[in-house]
């Protein structure tokens, strides 16, 4: 998903919206579905919440049997990026076994094209994103909900890579965590992109290992509270270092 800031300095977290990355959609399209969405993070986890998360969880732990190690290194409370590998569509479902906390997470804004689903993502936490540029309203929204201490489950890859080697990050994830002092959970998902290829309708049932990784602390700001382009740079290189630990541990 397409966020990466490009400002040389992220400014106090109290900065302006006008400081963020900016998003358009396609030229000569008009808006995209979901621009526009209102969204407020709740971080009541409600009886529908629990019940859709529930039913999801089941049905993902029938048919995938994922282990999970290093649950412990989720903190318990305060802002948190759940920055996992993406090697399958379905590799977000999995990040839902890693924390008994409320997920937020983007969705890219074709599915607010119908307007029921766009509500009921809304519900579960979802919001819009457009992946084809720096989207500065997902963005915000992403960041609301750090400010208000939940947990944001990004893609730092963007879109689905392919391959064993956790190539370059885009730079969203390091941006968010010095804004708001999120810290960044690497997560390797093992067996996934086996499970579940590009193009294929019905997954396989092979079963997953997912691998949580020490926490990394937000980019270090200066006396004067901003931080530098080289530590958003230096901390996206450690956070991909981290992740390659991970998804070469749950690889086996």
């Amino acid at each position: 998903m397409a966020l990466n800031p490009t400002a040389d300095e992220i400014p106090e977290p109290a900065g302006r919206a006008d400081d963020r990355p900016t998003g358009a959609g396609k030229a000569g399209t008009g808006p995209a579905p979901g621009r526009g969405v209102t969204f407020v993070p709740d971080p009541r986890v409600t009886i529908g919440y629990r019940v859709c998360r529930a039913i999801f969880r089941a049905i993902l732990g029938v048919w995938f049997r994922p282990r999970v190690s290093g649950r412990l290194f989720v903190p318990a409370q305060g802002p948190v990026i759940l920055a996992p590998v993406h090697r399958s569509f379905a590799d977000f479902g999995f990040t839902a076994f890693v924390t008994r906390r409320k997920l937020f997470f983007m969705a890219k804004d074709d599915l607010w094209a119908n307007r029921v689903l766009g509500r009921l993502l809304i519900t579960l936490g979802a919001f819009p994103v457009h992946r084809e540029s720096a989207d500065r309203e997902a963005l915000r929204h992403a960041e609301a909900v750090l400010n208000a201490g939940q947990v944001l489950v990004l893609f730092p890859e963007g879109t689905r890579q392919e391959g064993p080697v956790v190539r370059n990050l885009l730079e969203g994830a390091a941006f968010l965590a010095a804004r708001t002092g999120a810290r960044i959970v690497p997560i390797g998902i093992g067996n996934s992109d086996r499970a579940m290829q590009k193009g294929q309708k019905i997954p396989k049932p092979l079963p997953i290992t997912v691998v949580v990784g020490e926490p990394l602390a937000p980019p270090e700001r200066s006396d004067s509270g901003r931080v530098s382009r080289t530590k958003v740079h230096q901390t996206t290189e450690e956070l991909r270092r981290r992740i390659q630990a991970v998804y070469d541990r749950a690889r086996g």
